[in-house]
């Protein structure tokens, strides 16, 4: 258990390398050309607010790219276990080819959210560790990491109990 946990922490976020320009020109256009209604924002106001949520994104991916090494916040880091191919990641979030990879090798094509270890009963007379997460996934539960886990962490069992929240009740 303990090699296991040691390998599954990381960061909990998928290092994409992302295309600033095109965000900051996408962002623009958005802005400009809103889905309901007239601009809410002049050209150079738009021009303005693209450009500082570009330097806000590249900001916050630095931050990623630089922390990725050693934060080890994240208890079960799926980027960490089965790592998505360097080529891959230059593609970005949104390539076909990525997302088919994650959908394939994860099972969901978003890194999981609110990873947290629960704490867990005294287990020293069973002679067996354990850890129990909790976690969100946004589109689905990540079946296809956990299969491919329980092939390289034969000795371990992996038991996925999903717990469909309906907020509106």
């Amino acid at each position: 258990m303990a090699a296991f946990s040691e390998a599954a922490a990381g960061p909990g976020e998928i290092p994409w390398h992302l295309d600033l320009e095109r965000l900051e020109e996408d962002w623009r256009l958005q802005l400009l050309a809103p889905v309901e209604g007239p601009p809410a924002i002049s050209p150079a106001g738009a021009r303005l607010l693209a450009r500082r949520l570009r330097d806000a994104a590249g900001a916050n991916q630095a931050a990623l790219l630089a922390r990725a090494a050693t934060d080890r916040r994240c208890p079960f880091d799926l980027h960490r276990l089965l790592p998505i191919p360097e080529s891959l990641l230059r593609r970005g979030p949104d390539d076909v080819e990525a997302r088919a990879w994650l959908w394939q090798r994860w099972g969901t094509l978003r890194a999981l959210r609110q990873v947290r270890a629960l704490p867990s009963e005294d287990r020293r007379l069973t002679r067996s560790g354990r850890v129990e997460l909790e976690f969100f996934s946004a589109d689905w539960s990540p079946w296809q990491a956990l299969r491919r886990l329980r092939r390289a962490w034969p000795d371990l069992i992996f038991d996925l109990r999903p717990i469909y929240d309906d907020a509106s009740s």
